[in-house]
């Protein structure tokens, strides 16, 4: 690719740890499962050759830095982890061509300070909701990037919302058994689904208070946990209108998906990143501001072509095999300013 060019991947790692160190529930990778993990992971990152990748679920720092050794990216390549991470829990981390980078990375904890989800209702038939939520449940990885001298600095997202599983409430202290067993499941995923549109909604504040009336590209990276037309996505991307044809457009603060630029140019949609209960679906997602674009008045990069790696999915035992339950993606830019575009 061009000097100007920039590529961008969402992987997640599906638990990546060191061998015989405490996951969730006490389970472990052992030596066996580990080496075929790092090089499956190392496999993958080689193949998909990305300047820039977001990670969820990393555990331990090192495994990642082995796995960039199997590939021979850790010269070309830095790695992206929290400080000082102990490796007691996953997070979001990130890979980036070393000259590319611009600052120091960091992790957004905190949903903005002016976030309130409460309401007394809109009509008369409605009780009130507050939701007292204030952080990610996985901190938001936050980086800059700058392709070219000539190009602006990119701001980077690499954020993983909270699973559609249930959450489990039967350790909550309300929990009654003759009460609340028969509806575990149903109190769960809402209470999970509550989470993930108040991380969706704290994250698109963020990037609206970035992108709102200035030039700035933004790019987010990530396992959000839902598909591309759930209320989710809805709230994070704006749901931006795409033009086609001569028309120009873009929206200020909008952001666009990679799977739908794709979607345009294919005569089939085979895009999944995830099989649950043989359900295939796409959960995992490169989405980016109007300066990436095609049909924006203020594009920067053009849409090339994005990548799913997914074959693996139709394999079983993950463990086994080092293989992830995750599809990963691949969205290439270049570097193509629309006429008339602020450079």
């Amino acid at each position: 690719m061009a000097a100007r060019d920039i590529s961008f991947g969402s992987f997640n790692l599906y638990n990546l740890q060191s061998p015989g160190m405490a996951m969730y529930s006490g389970s472990r990778w052992t030596e066996e499962e580990y080496e075929a993990k790092i090089f499956y992971t190392g496999a993958v990152l080689k193949r998909i050759a990305a300047d820039v990748v977001g990670f969820q679920e990393l555990w331990a720092g090192e495994a990642l830095l082995e796995a960039m050794q199997m590939a021979g990216l850790d010269e070309t390549h830095r790695a992206l982890v929290p400080p000082g991470h102990p490796g007691n829990r996953i997070v979001c981390a990130g890979m980036v061509r070393m000259d590319l980078l611009v600052d120091e990375p960091e992790w957004i904890v905190d949903f903005p300070e002016d976030m309130v989800l409460a309401s007394g209702g809109d009509d008369p038939q409605q009780d009130r909701i507050a939701v007292a939520l204030t952080t990610f449940s996985r901190p938001v990885l936050h980086f800059t990037v700058q392709p070219h001298p000539d190009t602006p600095v990119i701001h980077v997202f690499v954020a993983h919302f909270k699973s559609r599983r249930p959450t489990e409430l039967w350790r909550e202290d309300w929990y009654e058994a003759d009460l609340h067993k028969d509806h575990l499941n149903a109190l769960g995923y809402a209470v999970s689904t509550i989470r993930r549109t108040a991380e969706a909604t704290a994250l698109r504040m963020i990037i609206t208070n970035l992108t709102k009336g200035t030039n700035t590209p933004v790019v987010v990276i990530g396992d959000m946990n839902d598909g591309k037309l759930s209320n989710t996505l809805n709230i994070l991307t704006e749901q931006p209108q795409y033009l086609t044809g001569l028309s120009e457009g873009g929206g200020d603060n909008a952001l666009y998906t990679a799977q739908t630029l794709q979607e345009y140019r294919s005569t089939r949609d085979v895009y999944y990143t995830h099989v649950f209960k043989k359900e295939r679906e796409s959960l995992d997602h490169i989405l980016f501001s109007q300066e990436f674009y095609d049909h924006s008045k203020r594009r920067l990069w053009a849409f090339d072509e994005m990548t799913v790696d997914n074959d693996h999915l139709n394999i079983e035992d993950h463990k086994a095999t080092g293989t992830n339950d995750h599809g990963i993606l691949r969205a290439g830019f270049r570097w193509k300013p629309a006429a008339g575009a602020l450079v």
